[in-house]
């Protein structure tokens, strides 16, 4: 099975919280905004959707 981040960036307050907790570095900072840069790294783990205080962040399974 396979994840995707999505990272709605109307939301995103560029707290970078989701990119410091991603175990496997999915999320960069683009224009001050996070952006799954990685997707196809992503775990599923959810971590960024917890840590995420602007409920920006998603996981599809796809």
């Amino acid at each position: 099975m396979a994840f995707n981040p999505i990272v709605d960036a109307k939301k995103c307050a560029g707290c970078e919280e989701c990119v410091d907790v991603c175990p496997v570095e999915v999320f960069e900072m683009k224009d001050e905004k996070s952006v799954p840069v990685n997707a196809e790294e992503c775990l599923g783990c959810e971590s960024c959707v917890e840590v995420c205080e602007e409920d920006a962040i998603t996981i599809e399974e796809t």
